[in-house]
């Protein structure tokens, strides 16, 4: 507050530094100002990414059924993590982290309502041209399928998918 009321001068809008006060005391402003300024980038930025499912949080159910679905309805295109469709768009963490889809909640997106070549499988895709034309996915069933695609790329694909159908 001091430093509002002792700089501006009356009937003035410009702000200026008091010269006392900025002889004794050069850095008031890194000293005052920097604590809030860390706090507000550090608390914005991602220093560090959201940890990762991986295959050992998932239960062993789960990623049975991630597989079977992932079986289903996306190796026809992504078999073992690749694309057969269009290259650089593959399901590989480089790749998806290139693409934008570094999260869980970006391949669910994704899944749901497609992107480009890739349709859509969520039951209220639209519009109809992007959405596959095939069996539709439930929600509960794209986020179980998102949670073991995020978990297969973190893994870079080494883990075999299951070859036994649950249903």
């Amino acid at each position: 507050m001091w430093l509002l009321s002792s700089a501006v001068a009356p009937g003035s809008s410009s702000f200026r530094f008091p010269k006392a006060e900025m002889e004794g005391d050069s850095n008031i402003l890194i000293t005052s100002f920097a604590p809030p300024v860390v706090a507000a980038i550090l608390a914005l930025s991602p220093l560090a990414p959201v940890s990762p499912v991986s295959a050992a949080a998932m239960s062993g159910a789960e990623i049975q059924r991630g597989a079977t679905l992932f079986r289903r309805s996306c190796i026809g295109c992504h078999d073992g993590g690749g694309n057969i469709i269009k290259s650089g768009a593959s399901l590989f963490a480089n790749d998806l982290q290139r693409n934008g889809v570094e999260t869980e909640d970006a391949i669910y997106q994704i899944t749901y309502f497609g992107k480009a070549r890739m349709p859509g499988f969520g039951e209220t895709c639209s519009p109809r041209g992007q959405c596959t034309f095939g069996p539709r996915l439930k929600d509960e069933e794209i986020k179980m399928l998102a949670e073991f695609v995020k978990a297969q790329a973190d893994q870079g694909w080494a883990n075999n998918i299951p070859l036994t159908d649950d249903d």
